[in-house]
């Protein structure tokens, strides 16, 4: 049996993360988010929409590195993190499909929500 978590419990915990920022990997974080680190290590900040339904997303420009000059690598994952250097690990997810990226690129994440599953009916 699967318990369903209370979509305002959900709510709440999903609405304390903030001032969250991305960084950006070339695999599978790991469980404290430092595992794969991409060679570009600028964290971008993420802004969420109010939490509802036990889900978060994205709003506003979501983060963008422009003028890539980290070589070639291949991102696969992204970590959150509570502050732009240092700061607490918070979560990560696998990108829908990885990005080849080299010298000049720019690579812009197209999409971020967080969601806490499954919600009681």
């Amino acid at each position: 049996m699967t318990a369903g978590v209370a979509a305002s419990l959900a709510n709440t915990w999903l609405d304390e993360l903030t001032g969250l920022h991305a960084q950006l990997h070339t695999g599978d974080p790991g469980s404290a988010g430092t595992s794969n680190a991409s060679a570009e290590t600028d964290r971008k900040a993420l802004s969420l929409t109010a939490a509802a339904g036990g889900s978060r997303s994205a709003t506003g420009t979501l983060p963008s590195w422009t003028g890539w000059d980290a070589g070639s690598e291949t991102i696969t994952h992204v970590s959150v993190w509570s502050a732009s250097s240092g700061g607490t690990f918070k979560y990560s997810y696998a990108l829908t499909s990885s990005k080849s990226v080299t010298n000049g690129d720019t690579l812009n994440l197209t999409a971020h929500t967080i969601a806490i599953t499954p919600i009681a009916a």
